[in-house]
């Protein structure tokens, strides 16, 4: 995508779209949802559980001491995603899955950045029973986030072997 306003446009819609997905959903799920109380939907596969979490991905970091908390989960995402919006402008073209996957990225960056600022937590209310294995609770912000790097994978990754080039880390490799 050379067009710089046009990717900025789109860049700007995925973002604001995510995070007004996310931020809507965890709104529902606090005037709704009883702390730890499931709710199973689709006969258990999918529960509806609200839960606080001061951590990262998994309450990864929970027991962390504040400075590192807010230098791991606050500032380091900042910069994060700052330096992505600077890539994607600096550069002079960029594919449009490319810019889908970063603005899935930001936005879900976003919606739980905005949670720990602003609640000193993120609000995650969904869990899936798969019965072989089962997720972790999770948030829309965690699905634009997965959702994102699941089609950079398969911008770098898969889609350069179906064309029949090899992989972006691989191209000019001696």
């Amino acid at each position: 995508m050379k067009n710089k306003t046009l990717r900025f446009i789109l860049l700007l819609l995925i973002v604001v779209s995510s995070i007004s997905c996310d931020q809507l959903s965890k709104q529902v799920a606090r005037a709704r949802l009883d702390y730890m109380q499931p709710v199973h939907v689709m006969d258990g596969f999918l529960s509806l559980i609200r839960v606080e979490n001061t951590g990262a991905f998994l309450s990864l970091g929970h027991s962390w001491p504040m400075p590192l908390r807010i230098f791991v989960l606050v500032i380091l995402p900042i910069a994060s995603i700052l330096s992505v919006t600077f890539y994607l402008f600096k550069r002079r073209k960029v594919s449009l899955l490319m810019v889908i996957a970063f603005g899935l990225i930001i936005g879900g960056g976003i919606g739980n950045l905005y949670d720990r600022v602003v609640f000193g937590h993120v609000t995650d209310f969904l869990h899936m029973d798969f019965h072989y294995f089962q997720t972790g609770v999770f948030n829309m912000a965690d699905v634009s986030i997965m959702v994102g790097a699941f089609l950079m994978l398969l911008e770098i990754f898969l889609l350069p072997l179906i064309k029949g080039r090899p992989p972006a880390h691989k191209r000019g490799a001696a």
